[in-house]
């Protein structure tokens, strides 16, 4: 059977704009030769569409968008994704549904059938799930259909049975032979692989050939990195599309070729791509058509710099330099070195004149306290003030530029470097976050080398260092990603290795800064557990691992 994979980057509500790609994808499948056109999870809506599936007339105009992409399948089929009503008068209104089009008409329709409700997903909230489903018939052919969660559901893979009944094995035993998986399947370093494995395991042990096409692009936090892939009935992976962009081929499932080659894992490198598409994909779908960023010259602004530069390109991107009375000759030059090699706007704006005038005006009130992080706060947030006021007037999207590490254990300020519309690497933490900048440098230099030597500081009080207050960054990254990341517990934390003071410091830190994180604005998510949207824990609550 030929197939036309489309992974295609939609945009959630963007049902006339999603359509269009789809239509284009069905002309370039026939022009092809293709007998079937195959689109991904909820192509038809963007994924995920949240709450938008409350609104009536955007589930009717998801149908409407649908009957136009039955039609235009005359000669080909066509799957694709899609929110169907739930007629049947019980449980939730709506199914996460993929439909098979032919002859100008949908002929079969496809529910997913098990509903994820852990990290990110909430799919219960709206939809209902879906029964069995038998193989469909077509071109000669029985195609077993799934969607993305249909397909998580190996006891022996995942060491444990998540749901009752699986649809791969059901349609296989059923006479399948091809499985088409439709997916929209969140990035996460180390998860392409892991995917890899399961669908590959699939394909093996059913010996029939597995088709998986995934989305691709970046909605609010979420990131889709594509790589939609074939294995063939020995479980070998034959075809892989693009990572982090849109991506089609055309394959025949009865002459497919040799396995590909084994990607070379690269954490830094998935990171730096990933978050480029990421913040490529939020300006733009959200109508921006500036980036601004406050350049400190230190690692992490310069790299949320390259990375918009990359994403955006360098007439899109203004830098900001902050001074203060703190500010050291080298950040300066180094914050106009990194300007001058990406290319971009700067705008020069001291803080010295409002501090001095909220030092003055806090006098009295002050008067007998001694000088603390209150004062370095203030000069945060005057230069939060500036990039939003900057924003206003000119409609800039402000990219914040706190790290994971940062970010964990609240070294931030509310209404100051928090400030802003994206927080471009909150999921990432601060050694990644040097192993990224080292690749934006690959192909030539635009991070001057002293960024990466010097001592991390904030430069808000004289001779400050990041280290005066937190554990190396080697040490505290460890500890947060298996606190964070792996849910250890302190005990745990301290048996892998690690100082039970220092543990016991950095969980209290992590557990009090909740409030701040529920203020921060959305974050691209790169990790298996990223702040905000798919960890979900209380600010008044008193338990705490330490």
């Amino acid at each position: 059977m030929k197939v036309f994979l489309a992974q295609i980057d939609t945009t959630v509500g963007d049902i006339e704009g999603n359509l269009a790609r789809i239509l284009g994808g069905v002309e370039r499948a026939r022009a092809r030769g293709a007998e079937l056109a195959v689109f991904p999870e909820l192509a038809i809506t963007g994924y995920p569409p949240r709450d938008l599936l409350e609104k009536g007339s955007f589930v009717r105009a998801n149908l409407a968008a649908l009957e136009r992409a039955a039609r235009a399948a005359q000669g080909i089929a066509l799957l694709v994704g899609y929110v169907e009503p739930n007629a049947s008068g019980t449980g939730n209104g709506l199914y996460n549904a993929a439909a098979w089009c032919e002859g100008g008409r949908v002929v079969r329709t496809v529910r997913k059938r098990f509903l994820p409700t852990y990290d990110v997903f909430d799919e219960v909230r709206h939809f209902e799930p879906g029964g069995e489903a038998a193989p469909v018939s077509s071109c000669g052919r029985s195609v077993g259909v799934s969607i993305c969660e249909d397909a998580w559901t190996d006891p022996e893979f995942f060491g444990r049975r998540k749901y009752e009944g699986d649809p791969i094995a059901e349609q296989a035993r059923a006479g399948a032979d091809l499985i088409v998986n439709i997916s929209a399947g969140p990035f996460a370093l180390g998860r392409p692989g892991y995917r890899d494995r399961l669908f590959a395991g699939h394909a093996a042990r059913h010996q029939v050939p597995l088709i998986y096409v995934n989305l691709v692009g970046g909605n609010d936090e979420l990131l889709f990195d594509g790589r939609s892939t074939v294995f063939d009935s020995q479980g070998r992976k034959v075809v892989e599309l693009a990572a982090f962009r849109e991506d089609e081929a055309l394959v025949d499932t009865e002459r497919l070729g040799p396995p590909v080659a084994p990607r070379e894992p690269d954490e830094a490198s998935e990171a730096l791509e990933a978050l480029v598409m990421g913040t490529r994909d939020y300006a733009h779908k959200c109508a921006f058509a500036r980036a601004v960023i406050g350049l400190s010259g230190g690692i992490d602004s310069s790299v949320v710099a390259g990375i918009a530069v990359r994403a955006l390109g360098p007439g899109s991107v203004t830098g900001v330099w902050m001074p203060s009375r703190y500010s050291s000759a080298e950040s300066a030059e180094d914050a106009a070195a990194l300007a001058a090699n990406l290319g971009i706007e700067t705008l020069t704006l001291s803080i010295e004149k409002p501090f001095s005038a909220y030092l003055e005006t806090l006098a009295e009130p002050f008067r007998g306290q001694k000088t603390d992080v209150t004062e370095e706060n203030l000069q945060a947030r005057i230069r939060g003030n500036y990039l939003m006021a900057l924003s206003n007037k000119f409609g800039w999207l402000v990219l914040t530029t706190g790290n994971k590490s940062e970010t964990a254990v609240g070294y931030s300020t509310l209404y100051g470097d928090m400030s802003g519309g994206l927080a471009v690497i909150s999921d990432v933490p601060k050694m990644l976050v040097y192993e990224v900048g080292r690749r934006l440098n690959a192909e030539r230099r635009v991070i001057p080398e002293r960024i990466f030597s010097k001592a991390p500081s904030a430069e808000l009080r004289p001779g400050q260092r990041d280290q005066d207050t937190l554990p190396p960054y080697e040490i505290l990254d460890g500890i947060l990603r298996l606190y964070v990341e792996e849910l250890r517990s302190a005990r745990e934390i301290v048996e892998a290795g690690y100082d039970a003071e220092v543990v016991k410091s950095v969980i209290r830190r992590v557990d009090g800064s909740e409030y701040k994180r529920w203020q921060a604005p959305p974050g691209l998510r790169i990790t298996r557990k990223a702040f905000g949207l798919g960890r979900r824990m209380p600010i008044a609550q008193k338990w705490t691992e330490s």
